[in-house]
C-alpha cells in the first residue's frame, strides 16, 4: 500500500519539507519566548480556533451537520427518520447527512444497501477504513469531538470513486447513546480546515504515543494521509523523521533548505512554531509536474515529546494559489531529446570512448543545463555521465527510484527490446538537488567501434506529457499482452512497473466493451463499459473500440478524470488492436491536457539548486 499511495502522490505529490535548530547556549532546547509549556498549549489552542472554513460550501456543510447533530441532542433517535426523509434539507442529492452509531452500525443513509447494517469493514477503492475513520475523526481528540476524514466514494448512481471530504461531530442523545453524525462534499482539494484538523490530530498522537505514531503516520490507510496532502514530522536538531511522500529525505537534516526564491523557508516555519505554537507559512515550490513555482503553505505545529518537542506539519497548495513568473527558457521537448539521442549515438558507433570528452561539455549541444547525455554498458555499468561522472563504474541494474520503480532494469529493458530503444519515467533528485521529481529518458542500444553494445540516453525533468510518450508506453504493453495474452494483465497493473507513471496507465478493454485492466480505477474491471458516456456525454468507450477494430490503432478524445481529481479533464487516447491466440484485446492510455500556460511555454525551473 505504501508504494502504491506514493505512485498517486507523485502525480499530484507535495513536496513538504521543514527544519529547526533552536538552542540556549548551553545546547539545551528553548521554549519560546520564556513561555512555559501551558501558555504554548494556550497560544495554539488559540491558533486553531482561529482556522476558519475557507470555502462556502464547506461552510454550508459544517452548518447542516452540526443543526442535524443538534437535532439528535435533542430528540435523540426519533431524529432518525427525519433526516432519511428524501428531498428534505437532510438529503438533497450527492449532499447528504449520516447517522453512525460508535459500533460502526450505519443508522441514516441513503443508500439501502448500507443502511441498518454493521459497515466497519467498509473501505474505499485504496483500502482506507471508511466507517473506523470517520469514527476516529469524531473521537481523536477528546476535547474536540468533531474532525474530517478524506476517503474516495462514487457519488449517488455514479461509475468512478472520488475524493469525499467528510465532516462528523459526535453527540449524545436523551437516550444516553452516543452517534456520529456527518455529511460529506465531493472535491480533490485541501482546504485549510481540512490540513488544521490533521495536522491538530497528529500533534495529539505523538503528544499521546511518542516515536511509535510516526508509523502511523506512515500509514496510507490512516487519518493521517488525505488527497496529496501528508503528515512530516522534523526534530530539533533539524533532522526530518517523518515524509511519507519522499522516504529519501527522513535522516536528513534540512536546516538550510531555500524555496525556489532563496526564501529560507524551514527557518520561517520554526519562527512561527516558537512565537505562536502553531501557524501557516507560504513560500514558492513547483508543483509535481510542473516548472513554475506555486505559492505552497504549510500549517505547523509544536508537539512536545518526551522532554523535548517536535515540530509537525502539513503543507497544501491551495485552489487560489498565485503562481511565480514564467521563465522564457524552454526545456527540450520529447521529439527534440529523441533527436539528440540518435544524434549521440551515432557520433559514438562511430568513435566510440572518443566522443565522452566533447559530451562533457557544458553549454554544448550534449550537456543544457539538466540534459545531459548517459552511457551505459548493457550488464549495467554507468560507463558515462556527464553531470555525475564520480557515479561512472557503478552497476546500476538493481537501482530503484524512490518510488520502489526498478529504474535500472527499465532502462536495460528498453534497449534491450527487439525495437532496440524507448522511453522510461521515474524519479530521481535533479543534480545539486535532494527532492526527486519525474524523469523522462529516451534510451537506445548502439554498438561502439569495438563491436561492444552499449545504450546511449538522455532525459527531461518534469516533462509534460506526449504522444510520442503514449504510443511507446501502449506499443510495449500491446507487444506483451500479444506474447503473453491475460498472462500480462499482473505487469500491468503493477504501479511500479514501466506501465504507469506520473498519472499515465495502461488499461485493456475487450471488443464488447468489458474493462480488464485499470490500475488507476480497479473499481472498473469486470464492468461493461461499452455504452458509457464521457463528461460531456461522448459514448467514447464504444468509440474507441470501433476505431480500433476499424483502423488497428487509433487516437481518440473525450473528458475524464485524472487518477485522484474529481474535475474532469480532456484526455487524449492511444488505443491498438492485439490479437493474442484466439483472443482480441484493446490495449490503451493516455494524457491529459495540459493548460494553456504549460502548453506555450514549457519553463525550466529557475533555481533548481537550492531547494
Amino acid at each position: 500500500m505504501k508504494k502504491g499511495f506514493l505512485s498517486m502522490i507523485v502525480a499530484c505529490a507535495l513536496f513538504s519539507v521543514c527544519e529547526a535548530q533552536f538552542y540556549n547556549a548551553d545546547g539545551a532546547s528553548s521554549l519560546p519566548n520564556g513561555k512555559d509549556a501551558k501558555e504554548i498549549t494556550s497560544d495554539r489552542n488559540a491558533t486553531r480556533n482561529l482556522q476558519g472554513q475557507q470555502q462556502a460550501d464547506t461552510r454550508k456543510l459544517v452548518t447542516l451537520v452540526k443543526d442535524a447533530a443538534g437535532l439528535v441532542a435533542t430528540k435523540g433517535e426519533a431524529a432518525f427518520k427525519e433526516l432519511s426523509a428524501p428531498g428534505s434539507r437532510w438529503r438533497q442529492g450527492e449532499n447528504y447527512v449520516f447517522v453512525l452509531d460508535t459500533a460502526g452500525n450505519m443508522l441514516v443513509h441513503p443508500d439501502p444497501e448500507l443502511q441498518g447494517k454493521n459497515q466497519l469493514g467498509l473501505l474505499d477503492i485504496n483500502g482506507k477504513p471508511i466507517i473506523r475513520g470517520l469514527i476516529a475523526a469524531a473521537t481523536a481528540l477528546p476535547d474536540k469531538p468533531e474532525g474530517w476524514y478524506h476517503y474516495q466514494w462514487p457519488v449517488p448512481e455514479g461509475l468512478l470513486p472520488r475524493w469525499k471530504s467528510s465532516y462528523v461531530r459526535l453527540v449524545k442523545a436523551p437516550s444516553g447513546k452516543s452517534y456520529v453524525v456527518g455529511s460529506g462534499v465531493y472535491n480533490d482539494r485541501m482546504e485549510r480546515e481540512f490540513v488544521v484538523d490533521m495536522v491538530n490530530k497528529a500533534v495529539a498522537e505523538v503528544e499521546k504515543n511518542g516515536t511509535a505514531s510516526f508509523e502511523n503516520f506512515h500509514d496510507p490507510k490512516s487519518i493521517f494521509m488525505a488527497k496529496d496532502a501528508y503528515i512530516f514530522v522534523v526534530d530539533t536538531s533539524g533532522v526530518e523523521h517523518v515524509n511519507p511522500a519522499f522516504p529519501n529525505l527522513e535522516g536528513r537534516n534540512l536546516k538550510d533548505l531555500k524555496d525556489t526564491q532563496g526564501k529560507l523557508l524551514v527557518q520561517d516555519m520554526f519562527k512561527v512554531v516558537r512565537s505562536k505554537g502553531a501557524g501557516w507559512v507560504n513560500y514558492m515550490w513547483p508543483k509535481p509536474g510542473e516548472s513554475v513555482s506555486t505559492q505552497k503553505s504549510t500549517y505547523v505545529s509544536k508537539a512536545n515529546l518526551g522532554d523535548s518537542w517536535v515540530m509537525v506539519g502539513c503543507g497544501v497548495y491551495l485552489a487560489d494559489a498565485p503562481k511565480a513568473a514564467i521563465s522564457k527558457i524552454k526545456q527540450p521537448t520529447a521529439p527534440e531529446l529523441m533527436a539528440l539521442v540518435d544524434d549521440a549515438a551515432a557520433v559514438l558507433e562511430k568513435t566510440g570512448e572518443k566522443a565522452f570528452p566533447d559530451f562533457r561539455k557544458k553549454g554544448s549541444k550534449w550537456f543544457q543545463g539538466d540534459t545531459y547525455i548517459f552511457v551505459w554498458s548493457m550488464d549495467g555499468i554507468r560507463v558515462f555521465n556527464a553531470a555525475t561522472p564520480e557515479t561512472e563504474g557503478q552497476n546500476e541494474t538493481e537501482s530503484k527510484d524512490i518510488l520502489g520503480r526498478p529504474m535500472g532494469r527499465m532502462l536495460l529493458n528498453a534497449a534491450s527490446s527487439p525495437e532496440g530503444e524507448g522511453w522510461v519515467h521515474y524519479m530521481k533528485p535533479e543534480p545539486g538537488s535532494i527532492f526527486p521529481a519525474w524523469k523522462s529518458s529516451y534510451v537506445k542500444r548502439i554498438k561502439f567501434p569495438t563491436g561492444k553494445e552499449y545504450l546511449v540516453g538522455s532525459g527531461i525533468y518534469n516533462m509534460q506529457m506526449n504522444k510520442a510518450f503514449i504510443e511507446d508506453v501502449v506499443n510495449r504493453a500491446a507487444a506483451l499482452v500479444e506474447k503473453q495474452g491475460k498472462g500480462a494483465f499482473d505487469q500491468l497493473r503493477d504501479k511500479t512497473g514501466p506501465f504507469y507513471f506520473m498519472d499515465t496507465y495502461v488499461f485493456v478493454t475487450s471488443p464488447d466493451g468489458t474493462e480488464l485492466v485499470n490500475p488507476a480505477h480497479p473499481s472498473l474491471e469486470g464492468k461493461n463499459l461499452s455504452e458509457e458516456k464521457d463528461l460531456k456525454g461522448k459514448i467514447f468507450v464504444r468509440n474507441y473500440i470501433d476505431a480500433a477494430m476499424k483502423n488497428g490503432t487509433a487516437w481518440v478524445d473525450y473528458y475524464w478524470y485524472k487518477p485522484g481529481e474529481n474535475t474532469p479533464s480532456l484526455k487524449h487516447s492511444y488505443v491498438r488492436k492485439v490479437q493474442s491466440g484466439d483472443q482480441t484485446y484493446i490495449v490503451g492510455s493516455g494524457y491529459y491536457q495540459v493548460s494553456n500556460e504549460n502548453k506555450t511555454v514549457q519553463a525550466r525551473k529557475t533555481s533548481s539548486k537550492g531547494k
